[in-house]
């Protein structure tokens, strides 16, 4: 996996004074255990949440269950609410959040396996891109990961 962006992340973060968490569905706390790989990221990186479960995304996140109701899970708007949840939740200034299916099962026609919406947010302003991505459930999950990265790293430059 591609992790050549944590560094710059890392740099910018350290050098804003800003804090980092991560709101994890699909990826299941592959993001938070990418940026933990390197020393020193308890200076910017202050918590990961795997909010696998809807139930989750509402107690910890704050995710209205409308938004679950309307939209599903796997949603621009559970994305989104799940980023902002985090930034509400956490003492931080960045929050990124991924909400997906990893397959095998789980896809449908209007959302088949591989749809993943990652969201990252700081105060005032929340993003949300929509992936189709391909291949078994961990390159799925290595795919996210990655794409999460490189939102957080295009919103910090």
């Amino acid at each position: 996996m591609d992790s050549t962006l944590i560094p710059g992340i890392a740099g910018r973060l350290l050098a804003r004074k800003q804090w980092l968490a991560t709101a994890e569905s699909c990826t299941g706390g592959l993001i938070a255990q990418l940026l933990t790989s390197i020393a020193g990221s308890s200076e910017w990186f202050e918590r990961g949440v795997v909010t696998y479960s809807n139930r989750a995304k509402v107690e910890l996140l704050g995710v209205p269950q409308k938004v679950l109701d309307r939209s599903g899970a796997v949603s621009r708007e559970c994305a989104e609410a799940m980023a902002r949840g985090l930034l509400q939740q956490a003492p931080v200034q960045w929050a990124v959040s991924v909400t997906g299916i990893a397959g095998p099962g789980g896809g449908s026609k209007d959302k088949p396996v591989g749809t993943v919406w990652i969201g990252v947010a700081q105060a005032g302003a929340v993003e949300a891109r929509h992936f189709l991505f391909s291949g078994d459930r961990e390159s799925i999950r290595r795919q996210s990961a990655e794409a999460a990265l490189a939102m957080l790293d295009a919103a910090l430059a």
